[in-house]
């Protein structure tokens, strides 16, 4: 029997593109197993357009969106989703804010009237604002005593020169938080947020032109003629020697340790190489080779792994353990070996079959679903994959 499964996945064949008259790119894909239908989005209004004493700026704005627009307050908004059991949100990283919708298909033009509403017609009252700031705060505060947390940190800062944003939390710091004034909030989202570089996907149980006609009826007029270019990132300097920084908590009985480098941006030419090499090290069954050997040989991480992040830009690729803090020097040695054994030692066959058959065949279980289908498109369309699907995904041919 023939094998129609990448046929029945999102594909170019079955995803619907269209662009509206100010540059928004549409993606519809039609699925009527579920009578449910997900939106997802963004646009370029990230950490880049944010100044270093502002850090967490453009993480903030998203999330006060919600808190009040010219035609419903902060109770409207919730009541506007919860009457029809839907769900949306926003949230922004380095480069573009995002947002989700997820409804029954009957209700999604609600859902969208409602992310429209929010995306073009916020007021931020400052009650809410300071609200949304104070739980903000806390949750910074909480983070600064988590030692994963502040590895994690003094890592990004470590690596990346004080001029990248990739040096700086998305979710910003006590200080840059407590420094965003409303107006700052407001005077962000109306330079920065626009049309173009607009990506909206949808996926599930809704005819494409029908789709197409309610995003063209709440975002067709959206114009922004003051909308910035996309910054360029600065160079990073390459490293002449390894850098090592250490954060001291007390009272913690667990330390948590990241190394690594920075890794491919996914417009890279290796990327794939990468992610496949990324498996073998610390992803594949048990984590990888990190895992077997660190955690489950030798006994000494409550976790270990790898990941490579992939973004936009060169984001890292690391290595990431939590360890009892007197194995902590031995559990960097067999880390870095292992590092070493992947550059230094050619990977076997059966290795290489098993990782590759692991990456391939994962791909069509995340586009099974609706809710992952527009996120996946959404990514491949800034990050230029084209339409990656499991009978053509080129990871095969990576030796």
């Amino acid at each position: 029997m023939k094998n129609n499964t990448a046929h029945s996945l999102p594909n170019s064949q079955n995803i619907h593109r269209y662009t509206l008259a100010n540059g928004v790119v549409v993606l519809v894909y039609e699925n009527f197993a579920a009578q449910s239908v997900v939106a997802r989005g963004s646009f370029r209004a990230g950490g880049l357009y944010e100044a270093p004493e502002k850090n967490g700026l453009a993480a903030l704005t998203a999330e006060a969106l919600m808190r009040g627009t010219e035609t419903r307050d902060f109770n409207q908004i919730a009541e506007a989703l919860e009457d029809i059991g839907a769900d949306a949100g926003f949230g922004a990283g380095n480069h573009r804010t995002s947002f989700f919708g997820k409804s029954l298909a009957e209700d999604l033009d609600t859902v969208l009237d409602v992310v429209a509403d929010c995306i073009r017609r916020p007021i931020f009252p400052e009650h809410q604002i300071e609200r949304l700031r104070g739980e903000w705060i806390t949750g910074l505060q909480i983070a600064m005593q988590s030692t994963r947390y502040r590895a994690n940190r003094a890592f990004h800062e470590t690596l990346y020169p004080e001029n990248h944003p990739y040096h700086y939390s998305g979710r910003g710091s006590v200080e840059t938080i407590g420094n965003v004034t409303v107006s700052d909030i407001s005077d962000f989202r109306r330079k920065v947020y626009g049309p173009e570089g607009m990506i909206i996907s949808i996926a599930g149980a809704v005819k494409a032109e029908d789709a197409l006609e309610m995003i063209r009826r709440h975002f067709n007029d959206w114009q922004n003629p003051d909308q910035p270019p996309a910054p360029a990132l600065p160079e990073i300097p390459a490293l002449d020697a390894t850098r090592r920084s250490s954060v001291t908590l007390s009272g913690k009985t667990q330390s948590d340790v990241v190394l690594g480098a920075v890794g491919p941006s996914r417009f890279a030419p290796d990327y794939l190489a990468a992610m496949l090499a990324n498996s073998i090290l610390g992803q594949f069954g048990m984590m990888g080779r990190i895992g077997a050997s660190v955690r489950e040989r030798l006994g000494l991480a409550y976790y270990a792994y790898s990941q490579l992040d992939g973004g936009l830009g060169p984001t890292p690729w690391t290595v990431a353990a939590g360890v009892n803090p007197a194995n902590l020097e031995l559990a960097i040695e067999r880390s870095i070996d292992e590092l070493r054994r992947l550059g230094d030692e050619k990977v076997s066959a059966e290795d290489l079959a098993d990782n590759q058959a692991y990456v391939v065949g994962r791909l069509p279980l995340q586009l099974e679903s609706n809710e992952a289908s527009p996120e996946l498109c959404s990514v491949w369309k800034p990050m230029r994959w084209g339409w990656i699907i499991s009978s053509s995904f080129p990871i095969r041919s990576i030796v």
